[in-house]
Parts: C-alpha cells; sequence; structure tokens
C-alpha cells in the first residue's frame, strides 16, 4: 500500500526538521504510542497499541532515519511485531521545502505491510487503516510544531487566551 501527500507547517525549516528527529515529538504524534527511546542517530524504539477491524494488538519495533539530507529530507522506516496479530512495516520519505509566508512545505511518501492475522482482513480494511494513521500522524505532527489552530482554540472556547504552545514555541519560552 502507497500513498503520497503535503501539508503547509507554519514554522520554518529548521524548526520542522528537528521536530522530526525529536522522540518526544515523535512519541505524541503517532497514533497509540505509548512508549518512544533513543534516538536520531541509533534509531528509536517505540511501542504502539493499535486496534484495526477486530484485531486490537500492542506493536513492539523500532524506528530508523535514513537518507538524512538536514534540513531536506529524510527516510523513516519501521517495522513493529504484534504477537499473534502478526506485523506491521513500512516507511515514509519526508521531504522539507520552504513554504509560503516563512514556513514549510512537507511532503511525504508512505508504503505500509502488514502480514499475519491483519493480513487476513482484506486490503479495503487495511488500506483504510494505513491512510488513517499516516494522516493522523501528519496532522498531529503539524499541530505539535504549530500549535492547534485557532479554529481549536475557538471550540475550546477560550478565544485564544489560553493557547497551547506548539513544539517549537514551548522549547524557545
Amino acid at each position: 500500500m502507497q500513498m503520497s501527500d503535503s501539508r503547509q507547517i507554519g514554522a520554518p525549516q529548521d524548526v520542522v526538521w528537528a521536530a522530526i528527529l525529536n522522540p518526544d515529538v515523535l512519541k505524541e504524534c503517532v497514533p497509540g504510542c505509548t512508549e518512544m527511546s533513543g534516538s536520531a542517530e541509533e534509531g528509536f524504539e517505540a511501542t504502539v497499541v493499535q486496534k484495526v477491524g477486530p484485531v486490537k494488538a500492542t506493536f513492539k519495533g523500532q524506528v530508523t532515519l535514513s537518507d538524512m539530507d538536514a534540513p531536506n529530507k529524510v527516510t523513516l522506516s519501521g517495522e513493529g511485531k504484534g504477537g499473534a496479530a502478526g506485523f506491521a512495516k513500512g516507511g515514509a520519505v519526508v521531504t522539507l521545502a520552504p513554504g509560503e509566508n516563512g514556513g514549510t512545505l512537507l511532503t511525504y511518501e508512505v508504503e505500509a505491510n502488514v502480514g499475519g492475522k491483519l493480513a487476513q482482513l482484506g486490503s479495503r480494511i487495511i488500506d483504510g487503516f494505513a491512510k488513517k494513521m499516516a494522516d493522523q500522524f501528519f496532522t498531529n505532527f503539524q499541530q505539535a510544531v504549530e500549535g492547534p489552530s485557532d479554529e481549536a482554540n475557538a471550540e475550546a472556547g477560550d478565544g485564544g487566551e489560553g493557547k497551547k504552545k506548539g513544539w517549537f514555541k514551548r522549547l524557545v519560552s
């Protein structure tokens, strides 16, 4: 299963690059992630709990970063084993380029594969789940870097007064 998309992130390219390499930011962004440790140089170890159709599993695995061209491009590759549920593996090529208004254009190409009981669910369920996971990760990533949108603050009813800071703003304040 393959997919690609892009997002405009309201932060400078070097800030977005630093966020991609930060295990705390990645843990916050991966849906269902309960643990994330390691470093960009040595790779990360992660524990993710997910329910795919009727199958709920805890995946333990590794994420490695390769083909790093700071701050322009990186390849993230991961593989997780979910016990009796099977395994999931995949990767994403993430490209960063200068975007609008001093922001960053993040483009990604994702490839995912599953095996074991998960593979028996059928491609429609798996493809839909993989797309949802990728979309959720990059939405979470964008919010972690930028902070919540003005609409999210309006929905919270605080008028922006108690605005939650994004990853970068928390770092520098």
